[in-house]
């Protein structure tokens, strides 16, 4: 099986990438045979800056699970604007 078939699973998810001389936490928004749309998550800001197509080639390693990743998924979701619902 080839890396990006297996990344195909894990579309619309956070992740840890490196690729090349770069590595960032983000979501994964499509992935092809020829290149992955990753959307970088800035952990200063907590938010997704920019939107970046990686030669699909070029990805040396791919985190999809860890202790990492749930801080950031955490921060993030704890940045959200909250909805609350008033009776009137």
């Amino acid at each position: 099986m080839k890396l990006v078939d297996k990344l195909k699973t894990f579309e619309r998810q956070v992740v840890f990438m490196r690729w090349g001389v770069n590595e960032s936490y983000g979501r994964l928004n499509y992935v092809g045979y020829d290149f992955v749309e990753f959307e970088v998550f800035d952990a200063d800001e907590l938010e997704f800056t920019d939107k970046i197509l990686i030669n699909a080639q070029l990805i040396l390693e791919v985190v999809v699970n860890g202790s990492d990743i749930s801080r950031i998924l955490a921060e993030y979701s704890g940045s959200l604007p909250t909805h609350e619902n008033e009776a009137n």
